[in-house]
């Protein structure tokens, strides 16, 4: 037996069709191929909180059961997870500032991997022009050899504006130096860090943020050079006669002087200050299989030695607060870093598709794509249609 169809009745069912995927293409093709709904009536996924970075004033995102976080006077603070890149808690993370010193964290992430530190190299009088006024200095001198890492060593330890010098010569100059930064803090996803001076010293229009000097501190904690050269408290530095002389670390919190005690477990990474940056601070500190990193930017009381107390007291909360607390954004600043305004969103992320090109990931299937499978379903059937009259026709003429 042969089951047939007419004509008029194909032409019907394939309208029907169409109108079905005009109804329900967009709602089916919202959920991507071999997605699981999950079981029927159970919760659905949500999508990630907002970041709250650009807001002013202090962010946190509080369990129940966290602890309060502490009243500092600085400017502005952060606090993270180095492993995940979660921010725990922040006070106008993107607030613009002087950074002084701890500029240095971003002049070694770009200087370190092109200047080996067993290079050896004697030190001209041009190398040391143009360094500021009441700059600190390791001791560097002209005419003397050095080698790299003792010039890295009065970097991280002394905070050598006249190492910095030195080794920025070796990198193409003080002006090559700055543009490299520049293109590195981009590189980063940094996009507060504006860099005039290389040392971080006072300069027109150079500013930096508490969310950017974490990024770049998170960034030399995977460096090998980086972590040995910022964790290192005491060294010897070459003298001018020939002989060494002993170098202490100035981030107190690492070295324990000047009556601030040591943090257990800090790891570095830079101190600085200036009259224009007050005193700033970028620290890391390991508990167990955590990594924790802060930056505290000019504290207003207390004194000179307040930055390293507040540092201390926003480590122990987020020590603390770890796992009871939900992250006010990321550190990840290439793929999260939301847009400015007074409701940050996050921003797509993005895809880099086969041929390199980077495309941004939209919302699924949309109207547009159901338009053209309904157009696609709509010829499909006229065709069908068709054939079927044809053949009708056919069987009629027999």
């Amino acid at each position: 037996m042969t089951i047939g169809f007419s004509s008029r009745a194909a032409a019907s069912a394939c309208v029907l069709c169409a109108a079905g995927v005009l109804v329900l293409g967009p709602a089916a093709s919202a959920a991507p191929a071999g997605a699981d709904p999950g079981p029927a009536g159970g919760p659905h996924a949500t999508a990630p909180r907002p970041a709250l970075l650009y807001r002013s004033g202090t962010q946190v995102r509080p369990r129940p059961g966290a602890p309060g976080v502490p009243a500092v006077s600085a400017l502005s603070w952060l606090v993270a997870d180095a492993g995940t890149g979660e921010v725990l808690a922040a006070s106008n993370a993107h607030r613009t500032l002087p950074p002084a010193s701890t500029l240095k964290t971003l002049f070694a992430l770009t200087v370190l991997p092109v200047l080996p530190g067993g290079i050896r190299h004697r030190v001209s009088e041009t190398e040391l022009t143009g360094i500021g006024a009441g700059s600190s200095l390791v001791g560097v001198a002209e005419g003397r050899s050095y080698r790299v890492s003792d010039l890295w060593h009065g970097v991280f330890l002394s905070s050598g504006n006249d190492a910095v010098h030195v080794l920025a010569a070796l990198n193409g100059g003080w002006r090559a130096t700055a543009a490299r930064m520049q293109a590195k803090a981009r590189s980063l996803g940094a996009l507060d860090t504006r860099v005039v001076s290389p040392d971080g010293y006072d300069a027109p229009g150079q500013v930096s943020s508490a969310y950017d000097l974490a990024v770049f501190g998170r960034a030399g904690l995977r460096n090998p050079d980086f972590a040995r050269y910022c964790a290192t408290a005491e060294a010897r530095f070459p003298g001018r006669d020939g002989g060494t002389y002993g170098i202490v670390n100035t981030n107190r919190l690492l070295s324990g002087t000047n009556g601030v005690a040591r943090y257990p477990g800090l790891i570095g990474i830079k101190n600085g200050y200036t009259s224009n940056a007050g005193n700033t601070l970028v620290a890391a500190a390991r508990r167990g299989d955590r990594t924790l990193l802060v930056t505290v930017l000019n504290p207003q009381a207390g004194g000179g030695l307040a930055v390293y107390e507040e540092a201390r007291e926003l480590l122990d909360w987020g020590f603390g607060a770890a796992g009871r607390v939900d992250p006010v954004g990321s550190l990840d600043a290439l793929r999260a870093r939301p847009r400015p305004g007074p409701e940050a969103t996050p921003v797509a992320a993005a895809a880099v598709t086969a041929s390199g090109a980077v495309a941004a990931d939209d919302d699924g299937p949309g109207w547009s794509e159901a338009v053209v499978v309904a157009g696609a379903a709509v010829l499909g059937g006229v065709s069908v249609a068709l054939v079927l009259r044809l053949l009708d026709r056919r069987r009629s003429a027999r």
